[in-house]
């Protein structure tokens, strides 16, 4: 069984009500209101001042409802000082009893403000700008297959032979390979040179455009020829 707990607090809040509600209640009946419509005015009251209290808790802009509050807050505390004995409830004067009666028209108004005024709209946030995608560089064309086999070094030269002696026949050289790409660039380059000159071009032209060694620019001329 849970137990009730009490709170000091509530308590407080239910006596000063109450008596608050009482004092509104007899000041509404010493300024002429009698039966339910002196009950009427401390629920007004009482209503007017929670109104104002959570418009101000929900909105940024709240000075509307700080002077409503005020309004109610005033007109309750001064039903509690005038019922103290500072006033003769026997003889209330007449600017009292205008206020008292003109009170539930400034309490509707106050109420219809609060709860229909415009609430402040949300700012939008910008939707951030797209980011352009960086240059996309184009892929470099594939180079021609020049694939140049190297080619083994000529022989040194043997000494002379003393006379009487039988010289020995050198080994025949091995063939050039010369690569058919290679061969293709050449021969682009011996029609361009026989278009401007009007002659073959000679190996020594050849090697000088193509960057080879003598003996494969002279294979090169030769299958050219």
């Amino acid at each position: 069984m849970s137990r009730i707990r009490i709170d000091a607090v509530l308590i407080q809040a239910v006596i000063a009500g109450a008596l608050s509600f009482a004092h509104l209640h007899d000041l509404a009946e010493a300024a002429g209101q009698d039966g339910w419509k002196a009950w009427a005015y401390p629920i007004s009251v009482d209503l007017l001042l929670v109104a104002a209290w959570r418009r101000m808790r929900t909105t940024a802009d709240n000075r509307a409802a700080w002077a409503w509050f005020i309004i109610a807050l005033a007109a309750s505390l001064g039903a509690n000082v005038a019922t103290a004995g500072l006033l003769d409830l026997g003889n209330v004067p007449a600017w009292l009893r205008i206020l008292v009666a003109g009170w539930p028209a400034l309490a509707f108004l106050g109420g219809t403000l609060l709860v229909h005024a415009p609430t402040a709209a949300p700012e939008a946030v910008p939707e951030p700008l797209p980011v352009p995608a960086p240059p996309v560089a184009p892929a470099p064309e594939p180079l021609p297959d020049m694939t140049v086999k190297r080619v083994p070094e000529p022989a040194p030269e043997l000494p002379a032979a003393p006379p009487g002696e039988a010289v020995p026949e050198p080994a025949p050289a091995p063939a050039v390979t010369v690569p058919p790409a290679l061969l293709d660039h050449a021969r682009k380059l011996s029609d361009a040179h026989q278009a401007t000159t009007g002659a073959r071009i000679d190996s020594a032209t050849l090697r000088a455009r193509l960057g080879v060694p003598a003996h494969l620019a002279d294979a090169i001329t030769a299958q050219l020829a």
